[in-house]
């Protein structure tokens, strides 16, 4: 078994310029999320991807199908891998969230794997779909690439499993917008070939 996946963040929003909780909310793309998305097509043009496959929600789904455009794939909707459901937290700032929910906010940042925003969803929860839907790809796509596009949270996980880590790290890595990781999964380990790569946004450097 082996698997190559490169995991990318969704573009910019306004919502994330403005630090919003977006959980499952429809944001769409900002102008500055649809340039880092070109960007991040021209980045993964050589790597012979086999698929292409998003989160269901718009920023996800507008993201990818730029980036699917070199390879001539259509993306593939993966609801294991839509972002972290944040409950009566979508829409508002980090600073109003940490003004109205002081306790929940301090647990936010601890974070504990156990954590679940008022209304949302547990993020000992998200942890295990996207494991799950890993699984999928792997079984799926044995011997191929695949590229990912997903969000902040999710990214976050999936380079944290691959490491051995757990869902209480998940302030110990960044997950950019269109930030790029890349994971090779074999049957006995996972190796981090990158980690939220973003010299692709500044005009440099073809992964392949």
């Amino acid at each position: 078994m082996s698997l190559r996946v490169f995991v990318v963040r969704h573009g910019a929003t306004d919502w994330s310029r403005e630090r919003r909780f977006a959980g499952w909310r429809d944001v769409p793309l900002s102008d500055e999320g649809r340039r880092q998305c070109e960007a991040v097509a021209q980045a993964l043009a050589a790597t012979a991807a086999a698929a292409v496959y998003a989160s269901p929600l718009e920023r996800t789904r507008g993201s990818a199908e730029v980036i699917a455009k070199p390879h001539r794939l259509s993306v593939q909707l993966a609801d294991a891998f839509r972002e972290m459901g944040f409950g009566t937290w979508e829409g508002l700032t980090r600073p109003e969230v940490a003004a109205r929910f002081p306790s929940e906010w301090d647990a936010w940042c601890a974070p504990p794997a156990s954590f679940t925003p008022p209304g949302g969803e547990a993020l000992g929860a998200v942890a295990e779909r996207v494991a799950g839907g890993l699984e999928d790809l792997k079984s799926d796509h044995d011997g191929e690439t695949v590229i990912l596009v997903t969000h902040a949270v999710v990214a976050r996980l999936i380079v944290l499993a691959a490491i051995g880590l757990g869902p209480e790290r998940l302030w110990s890595i960044d997950a950019s917008p269109g930030g790029i990781s890349e994971l090779e999964y074999r049957p006995d380990w996972v190796t981090v070939h990158r980690m939220n790569t973003v010299a692709h946004l500044s005009g440099t450097g073809a992964l392949a």
